[in-house]
């Protein structure tokens, strides 16, 4: 089973480098997919949702859910599983941008992309909520145009990602019952 999904990313990753790269999308897949280093774009996004009152509680649940990934993906599964990347298993793909230096599994820019954005698409208006989830998806997608991430790297990704906003969204009452709300 195990050989058959290595098998089956292996040759999703030589597709997409081999039919779907292009001198002219490139560009813009590697900025894609910068946005998701350390998870920027979307700190910097649940910082800015702090400042208005109306969008604190959302904002709050994002940097929840951020450090929840952080936690799951980053320290915990991709020590545990040990995963090794793409271009190190695979002389043929060659990647897009600077080589990782941790391990493959899961996709840390997809987890905490799906992170904030699932939590910020339940608490913001759709308008704003649907792009951002949209967002998300580019990202984990430009991680395996770029050559870094397999296809069930990122699937794992998106899966810890929802699994912490929706751990973020539990945990968020308590930690402003005991912290923030006035007794």
């Amino acid at each position: 089973m195990l050989e058959w999904i290595t098998n089956t990313d292996v040759g999703i990753l030589l597709l997409i480098q081999e039919q779907i790269r292009a001198p002219w999308l490139s560009p813009a897949v590697v900025f894609i997919t910068s946005l998701g280093n350390a998870g920027i774009v979307w700190v910097v996004l649940s910082l800015l949702l702090l400042i208005p009152e109306k969008t604190r509680k959302a904002g709050c649940i994002s940097i929840l859910a951020l450090l929840g990934s952080l936690l799951l993906n980053n320290l915990l599964l991709k020590n545990l599983v040990g995963r090794v990347r793409p271009y190190d298993a695979v002389t043929a793909i060659v990647p897009l941008v600077a080589k990782p230096a941790d391990s493959s599994f899961p996709s840390g820019h997809t987890g905490s992309s799906f992170a904030s954005a699932w939590v910020l698409h339940c608490h913001l208006p759709k308008r704003a909520g649907v792009p951002l989830l949209l967002l998300a998806a580019l990202i984990g997608l430009s991680r395996l145009y770029v050559g870094v991430h397999y296809p069930s790297d990122v699937l794992a990704g998106v899966f810890t990602g929802i699994l912490s906003a929706l751990f973020a969204e539990q945990v968020f009452p308590a930690l402003y019952a005991r912290f923030w709300q006035k007794q």
